[in-house]
């Protein structure tokens, strides 16, 4: 941390009226386990000593989904830009911070004349509240200020024309863009021991479903969620093991020796494939085409649908989706209305963020034109039909749910009118004994008159 990012206040040992002083202490990059894997100590402030309304007020800052990222790369290869990426080190310490913040003076580096004076926090460091809003702030500033425009729909985009034109700073090779991990392929590949290991043909077993296993051994569930997700954010450029990354993905709370056994496969697939990705070439056209499907009752823990679809323009594939319905279906076509529906929604996504690009024919209205595929082998099938079992069985289990899960409904109504019965028996004793009494005062009075 630079001399830029704190100075020194005044003479007192507090910091002024109103605002509290912030411990800060060194930390070394360590992992998922706490051990440390690189001597490189970082001055980082006790954020949970910060308090609210006097150390910070705002703190959200916002984040690019990865699907603008791919829509951006597929828009600069269909207009032939070339591409620049820039990596800012250190980059929450450039951040500026409005908010008057003092820290004490760093453990090892106190002033031997001045021991209980504070610091002054001019620029954000690593550790505060407001750090990331602070750097995000100060980088959308500076564009702004240099001609730059914010995006009308996606806030994180910055633009800015010539003419009609966006300027914008890319990479490329002559005849498209091509997108790959496999860098990342070889650091994971060698995190978890499998650079010496047999490659696989296919990402997942198609005969050996995933369960829950509850009689299987335990294994480290450190271990099994690092490679979880490690391989998540592989799948950024890999559709392909996207539905099986998704489905490990479900058993991290108590994963067993079969779980285990599944993402190593992914692994060992992944070293047998390292270079694949996505390629925009230039020379296609840019319509909007979209594919979606549903797979029937795949979900083998409570036999809902799998939702999958994958969304092109032209010939660049730019988002896909692997996600399972939150309701169990009772057929097939309400599973199919449930996952057009949600690839509907993100065809507007795309067409909205594309009026940010200027691209002619996003902004006018139109109707989403749907076509059945009559085939099983279509596009989609990537995202939802990497197992596949007995189809009877699964209409059973399918059945079966739903049929529990209308059985807990009629249970809670069975519930509600026992309750409600009850509560008229009561009121109907109730007037009984109301009657009962009046009766009694009638005969007392009636008895009292005749003796007199």
């Amino acid at each position: 941390m630079s001399d830029d990012n704190v100075n020194n206040t005044n003479n007192d040992n507090t910091a002024s009226d109103g605002n509290s002083t912030n411990n800060v202490k060194y930390l070394n990059k360590k992992d998922e386990r706490g051990i440390v894997i690189k001597n490189k100590a970082r001055l980082v402030a006790q954020g949970y000593t910060q308090e609210e309304g006097i150390d910070y007020d705002e703190v959200f800052a916002s984040v690019t989904r990865i699907e603008a990222i791919r829509l951006f790369l597929a828009y600069a290869s269909f207009k032939d830009f070339v591409v620049y990426h820039m990596d800012v080190k250190s980059v929450f310490l450039y951040g500026k911070i409005e908010e008057e913040v003092y820290v004490c003076q760093p453990p090892g580096f106190e002033d031997p004349d001045f021991p209980d004076r504070v610091y002054k926090v001019e620029k954000a460091i690593y550790g505060m509240h407001q750090a990331p809003r602070a750097w995000y702030e100060t980088l959308s500033t500076y564009l702004l200020d240099n001609g730059f425009q914010r995006g009308k729909i996606d806030k994180t985009f910055l633009i800015k024309r010539d003419k009609g034109d966006i300027l914008l700073q890319v990479k490329q090779k002559n005849d498209g863009i091509f997108i790959s991990q496999d860098k990342y392929v070889t650091e994971i590949l060698k995190k978890f021991g499998f650079t010496d290991v047999k490659t696989a043909s296919i990402p997942m077993e198609t005969q050996k479903l995933l369960l829950k296993d509850e009689d299987g051994k335990e294994v480290d569930v450190h271990l099994y969620r690092s490679m979880i997700g490690s391989l998540m954010y592989l799948t950024s450029s890999r559709p392909d093991i996207m539905f099986v990354v998704c489905a490990c993905a479900r058993y991290q709370v108590n994963p067993k020796v079969s779980h285990l056994h599944a993402v190593k496969r992914i692994l060992k697939y992944s070293k047998g494939q390292p270079k694949l990705g996505i390629w925009y070439p230039k020379d296609s056209p840019f319509d909007l085409v979209a594919y979606t499907n549903s797979d029937y009752a795949g979900a083998s823990l409570d036999r809902k649908f799998t939702t999958g679809g994958c969304q092109f323009l032209g010939s660049r594939l730019t988002s896909w989706q692997c996600k399972k319905q939150t309701v169990v279906a009772n057929s097939t076509s309400e599973a199919e209305y449930v996952a057009a529906s949600s690839c509907c929604g993100q065809v507007l996504w795309i067409k909205n963020q594309l009026l940010d690009y200027g691209f002619e024919g996003s902004h006018e209205k139109k109707l989403i034109h749907m076509v059945k595929i009559h085939t099983d082998k279509n596009v989609a099938d990537l995202l939802t039909k990497a197992l596949y079992s007995d189809l009877v069985s699964k209409r059973i289990e399918r059945s079966v749910n739903a049929a529990r899960h209308n059985l807990l409904l009629l249970l809670e109504v069975n519930d509600v009118r026992h309750n409600l019965l009850l509560l008229l028996e009561v009121n109907a004793v109730r007037h009984n004994l109301l009657l009962l009494l009046e009766v009694n005062a009638a005969r007392h009075k009636l008895t009292t008159a005749v003796e007199s």
